[in-house]
């Protein structure tokens, strides 16, 4: 049993002077594509400068991951003009006029990612905390177990043996507190005798982070039939979440077990100089520094084939979710299901045969890496991109809340009033930031049409910036932050971000054609108006340009300052400018369905997203 943090890998690495770094590849290892981009310190500041990719080599004929990132650095060595891999097919190091690099670093969602199963004593509390320290460190959550999840102890046993997770999280009581609900866990396990995903030549990881006084208790339950990792309580007392030193062990065993017996990777962990990640856990990660350094809310997203990885930070606090069955192409019929035809319709502008459409679907399953090659395609793909986000941004809102377990204190005033259970973190008008990544987001014809889907599916209110990762490099610098921050920060913000624009989002209802809010611009190129119900406008503001401008909501509308208050703020602009989105908050489209064609097709035209 080890009780403390162990990192394996590390130990052996030089210790890294970030000042003298002038030359840094870094690689993500994807399930389809390897993607390496090279980071050179220019005039004293760090710039992505060259980008390459080659097919992912974890599967047969190949199986060796190192061949896909030699094939990826090869060909961004190329392109830059510089000798990265030598003749023996190892990287280059140090950096030497035109040959090789001082520093490369890696993460991967190569062979499936990190998939986990947790377990805790109440499923709403620590089987929840739990879920949300597996999610941060960049795992898929395959199943949560708890003791009150309404099955019986044999369905339990069950399921654990039919999964084959990389490892499982164990969770329950507060430091001091019952032993038993966790001690009743760890023998459901025990029998079970879980099977880890690569094959039955190493025990299964079992971390442990629950009540400490049942630690000994749980390790005579599970014996030698699991390798048992001990951490502090995840949560230690009710009020209080403490995810950190399970999500560190759960990295360090991610290295030490799910890498170290994929094919290749123990070649590739000896190559890099810092423990390679999870690729969600590093995007996380970097949003996390970001939200931080600019002391912003900052919301993120990557939708993907298969699954949309949501990420938030609120008051600090770091929140990611997978919505595992939402995904533009081997999951698009998922999509489909939970939204319902009618809802996807609601955004197509066109007269459509719902028969063609389920087609459309069908053969975008078959076909998963296929493209829209018409217009009409286009817009059916960007109407299932907005609900796949709505729907995956629900997901996110009812995982990221308050600490349930606290709330049992309440005032009698309180039980008379409306608002019982956890409260969602996740405040659209609190939110600063809202970057897209993905690639129906990310490689969208146009610019216009990226920010309408974020605005359509997330429904920003106040005041927010959008953005968009440029090449998909938000995981590389992920990594780079947890060796060399300002180097991570300074590409972040000048080659990895483009960004949108901002969105005024009055929150409120009303008829269509009132007007719901004034606004005035100190500088005078720029037009005041009335933002009008129903209506969308595009303000010219651009890259780099920031303008300052005075709101004047109406009665019953709030622009971030209360309901009917005004507000002054500096706007920033960017590739599309000042979104003016005027049609109230919750959105809600015609129900007739003329009606709702006509307004989309309103909408699309003041954003020129098909220009005709």
């Amino acid at each position: 049993m080890t009780s403390s943090r162990q990192d394996h890998h590390s130990h052996a690495k030089p210790v890294i002077d970030p000042d003298s770094l002038q030359v840094i590849l870094a690689t993500d290892c994807g399930s389809t594509t390897t993607k390496a981009i090279l980071i050179e310190k220019i005039d004293g500041v760090y710039r992505q400068t060259f980008r390459g990719e080659a097919p992912t080599t974890v599967e047969e004929p190949t199986a060796d991951v190192t061949m896909g990132v030699v094939n990826a650095a090869t060909e961004v060595g190329e392109l830059a003009g510089r000798r990265l891999i030598d003749d023996q097919g190892q990287i280059i190091r140090p950096a030497r006029g035109n040959e090789g690099c001082d520093l490369y670093i890696s993460t991967s969602s190569a062979g499936g990612g990190l998939q986990m199963l947790v377990a805790g004593v109440v499923r709403e509390m620590t089987a929840a905390s739990a879920e949300r320290a597996a999610l941060g460190a960049g795992a898929i959550v395959m199943e949560t177990l708890a003791s009150n999840d309404k099955r019986k102890p044999y369905e339990q046993i069950q399921r654990i043996r039919e999964l084959r997770p990389d490892m499982i999280l164990l969770a329950g009581g507060t430091d001091g507190g019952t032993k038993s609900h966790v001690v009743q866990l760890a023998e459901l396990i025990a029998p079970a005798k879980p099977q880890p995903r690569f094959g039955g030549q190493y025990k299964m990881p079992v971390i442990y982070a629950g009540n400490q006084q049942a630690a000994a208790l749980v390790e005579d339950v599970l014996g030698d039939a699991v390798e048992l990792s001990v951490v502090p309580n995840l949560r230690p007392i009710l009020e209080r979440e403490n995810l950190g030193p399970a999500r560190d062990r759960v990295h360090d065993l991610f290295l030490e077990h799910v890498m170290a017996h994929a094919p290749g990777y123990d070649k590739l962990i000896a190559w890099a100089d810092a423990p390679i990640m999870p690729t969600p856990g590093a995007v996380g990660d970097i949003l996390k520094t970001i939200a931080d350094r600019h002391g912003i809310n900052a919301v993120g997203v990557d939708i993907g084939g298969a699954t949309t990885d949501v990420f938030s930070v609120f008051g600090g606090t770091f929140n990611r979710t997978v919505s595992a069955n939402l995904g533009m192409s081997y999951s698009i019929s998922n999509v489909l299901a939970e939204a319902t035809l009618p809802k996807i319709l609601r955004w197509i502008p066109y007269d459509c045969d719902e028969r063609a459409l389920r087609n459309r679907v069908k053969n975008k399953m078959i076909r998963p890496t296929t493209i829209p090659q018409t217009l009409d395609a286009l817009m059916f793909e960007q109407a299932v991109a907005r609900e796949a986000l709505r729907l995956s941004y629900l997901q996110h809102k009812e995982f990221a809340t308050t600490l349930v377990g606290v709330q049992r204190q309440r005032s009698i005033g309180d039980a008379f009033g409306q608002q019982s259970g956890p409260r969602s973190i996740v405040d659209n008008m609190a939110l600063d930031l809202l970057v897209a990544s993905g690639g129906v987001l990310s490689h969208a014809p146009r610019m216009e049409q990226t920010v309408m889907m974020l605005i359509d599916s997330f429904e920003p209110e106040g005041i927010t910036r959008l953005a968009k990762d440029s090449i998909f490099m938000m995981p590389h610098l992920g990594v780079l932050a947890s060796v060399h921050p300002r180097a991570a920060m300074e590409v972040f913000e000048r080659d990895c971000l483009v960004y949108l624009g901002t969105c005024i989002a009055p929150a409120g209802k009303a008829k269509v054609g009132e007007s719901i809010c004034r606004y005035r611009f100190t500088d005078s190129r720029y037009e005041s108006g009335d933002l009008i119900c129903g209506d969308v406008n595009r303000i010219p503001l651009g890259v780099g340009e920031s303008a300052e401008i005075h709101l004047e909501p109406a009665r019953g509308f709030d622009v971030g300052s209360g309901l009917g208050k005004p507000r002054t703020a500096t706007v920033h602009g960017g590739v599309v400018g000042l979104v003016m989105d005027g049609r109230g908050r919750p959105l809600e489209l015609p129900a007739d369905r003329d009606a709702c064609r006509q307004a989309v097709t309103k909408w699309n035209r003041a954003m020129n997203m098909y220009p005709e």
